[in-house]
C-alpha cells in the first residue's frame, strides 16, 4: 500500500489526481486533526495506538502497512507545514520509546517489521536555497529515524508543476 499525506486544499488535489488507484491511501485535512499533545500515551498507555480519538489516531498502524510513504507539503522555512507536521506527530507511534544506534547515532527502536520508501514533494513559490537545504536535511533525518529503505525529495514552484510527480 502507498500513503500519502497532503496538506493540499480539496480542489487543488482533485485536478493534480483526477484518478487515485485503490491502493493509495489518502490522509488529507478534513479540519478535524487534534493536536498532539506530547504524552507519549501512544508509547506507555496504549502502545502503538494514539490515546486521542480521532481519524488520524491509528497513524502508526497505517505506516506499518505502507511500502511507500509519499508527502506532498507547502514548505514552511524548511519544514513541513502544520497539517502535515502534526499527522507525523500523530505518527510517533510508529516507533519504541527505546533508543538502538543506528549509523552511529541513536535512534528510537522499530516497532513494526516493514520498510518503506519516503518520497516528499515541497511546494512554494518562494523556497530559498537554505530552505530546500534545511528540508533535504530533514528528510534525511526523518528517513533514518523512521528505518526507510529510500527518500528522495522535490521542489515545485507551483501546483502546476505538480502534475509529472508519479505516485
Amino acid at each position: 500500500m502507498k500513503l500519502l499525506i497532503h496538506d493540499l486544499g480539496e480542489n487543488d488535489f482533485c485536478s493534480i489526481f483526477p484518478k487515485l488507484d485503490d491502493s493509495i491511501r489518502v490522509i488529507s485535512d478534513d479540519g478535524t486533526i487534534h493536536n498532539c499533545i506530547g504524552c507519549f500515551g501512544c508509547w506507555i498507555k496504549t502502545p502503538a495506538s494514539c490515546v486521542i480519538h480521532d481519524k488520524y489516531s491509528d497513524m502508526g498502524e497505517l505506516l506499518s502497512k505502507c511500502d511507500t510513504l509519499i508527502i506532498i507539503s507547502k514548505c514552511y522555512y524548511g519544514g513541513f507545514s502544520p497539517f502535515v507536521k502534526n499527522v507525523l506527530d500523530r505518527s510517533i507511534s510508529y516507533s519504541h520509546p527505546y533508543f538502538v544506534i543506528r549509523n552511529g547515532e541513536m535512534h528510537h527502536r522499530r516497532r513494526y517489521e516493514n520498510h518503506f520508501d519516503l518520497q516528499v514533494t515541497f511546494y512554494g513559490g518562494n523556497i530559498t536555497e537554505n530552505e530546500k537545504q534545511t528540508a533535504k536535511k530533514l528528510i534525511e533525518a526523518n528517513s533514518i529515524n523512521l528505518d526507510c529503505n529510500d527518500c528522495s525529495v522535490s521542489f515545485v514552484e507551483s501546483l502546476a508543476e505538480m502534475g509529472g510527480i508519479t505516485i
